[in-house]
């Protein structure tokens, strides 16, 4: 098989599993905190079935991975009725982050397996390299037969940061606004959440116009350079 589809399969699954991963994490902390609505429905599993949306899982995913555009998506909100929490504001922003966090979480311990594997396996090491190659140049053979493996593994932990960070900007319905959020004066909350409304168009028809000015690559950038920075020393 073409090493490109394979590149495009594994981003594609990546994806779901990201996703699967955040939405189940906002899930079950809001269920330890008080709020078993989503826990209810299903929501605490890695199942896609369960948390992926047609048009923002599927549909939009694939066009950006085929064009070659930016890797971009969502999957069905976490159903959260914020009344049931026993303390408001704590609860609803650890709910909030339970999901970038354990996007984080995921790229790190799959970067662990990486570095473990180098170690491990002598032919690791370049295949890492090969790995961290593919999205910047034509894709190459890997050394051994664990380099479908090391790709995954390395697409994986791309994947998680990124969604970690994108997650993060402080812009409805993003999770990073759910923060910000309680933070705000009383006027500026108000006009905050009227925000909330054009959120979804800011989100994904303006922001994508911001990426290509590097606002986001400013965030991204930087953590990924660390992060393959890691793998090459470790």
């Amino acid at each position: 098989m073409d090493q490109h589809i394979v590149v495009m399969i594994f981003e594609f699954v990546a994806l779901l599993f990201a996703f699967s991963v955040h939405e189940s994490a906002h899930a079950w902390m809001a269920g330890r905190l008080g709020d078993p609505t989503a826990m209810m429905l299903g929501r605490v599993t890695l199942n896609p079935l369960k948390h992926i949306d047609l048009w923002g899982s599927i549909v939009i995913p694939i066009a950006g991975i085929v064009s070659g555009g930016m890797l971009v998506g969502w999957a069905k909100p976490c159903p959260v009725t914020p009344r049931n929490f026993r303390h408001y504001k704590r609860d609803d922003i650890l709910v909030s982050i339970a999901g970038p966090v354990v996007n984080l979480l995921l790229a790190v311990v799959a970067a662990f397996v990486l570095i473990v594997m180098k170690h491990v396996y002598p032919d690791a090491a370049l295949d890492i390299q090969l790995a961290m190659q593919q999205m910047v140049l034509p894709p190459e053979q890997g050394s051994s037969v664990l380099f479908p493996i090391i790709l995954l593994l390395y697409i994986v932990s791309l994947v998680n940061l990124s969604l970690f960070i994108f997650n993060l900007i402080p812009v409805p319905p993003l999770d990073g606004s759910h923060v910000l959020r309680h933070f705000l004066p009383y006027r500026a909350l108000q006009a905050y959440d009227n925000l909330g409304i054009y959120g979804f168009l800011v989100v994904f028809f303006i922001l994508p116009l911001v990426i290509h000015v590097n606002i986001f690559w400013m965030l991204f950038a930087p953590a990924r350079a660390v992060f393959e920075l890691v793998l090459s020393a470790a």
